[in-house]
Order: C-alpha cells, then sequence, then structure tokens
C-alpha cells in the first residue's frame, strides 16, 4: 500500500482548506413590508415575492 514519504505540513493543509468557510447570508429589504428577508424567497411576514403575494403570511 502506498505511503506518502512525508506528512503533510499544517501550512499545506490549511491552505487546501482556504475555501471551506461559512459565507454570510443574502438579506435584503422587503420592498412591501420592510422586513428582512432572504433574497429570492418569498417574504415570510407578509407573503410578497416580485409585487404580488404568493404565499399566505405567517402568523406572528
Amino acid at each position: 500500500m502506498a505511503v506518502p514519504q512525508r506528512g503533510t505540513s499544517r501550512s499545506k493543509r490549511d491552505m487546501r482548506r482556504s475555501h471551506h468557510k461559512v459565507t454570510k447570508p443574502s438579506l435584503m429589504e422587503c420592498p412591501n413590508c420592510h422586513n428582512v428577508k432572504l433574497t429570492h424567497t418569498a417574504c415570510p411576514s407578509c407573503g410578497f415575492y416580485k409585487g404580488r403575494q404568493v404565499i399566505r403570511p405567517r402568523e406572528a
């Protein structure tokens, strides 16, 4: 079985993992009710998406 002659250094290991970070979700203000919502999704508080109501709003 093949075994590497030298182990991977911490530097090389961490360079390989440099893209494994968590990104923040992109948020925007709802143009209808002005609450913060995820982009490209219907607003959970008013139910509007692209200027029309697509879901029934969540009961608060």
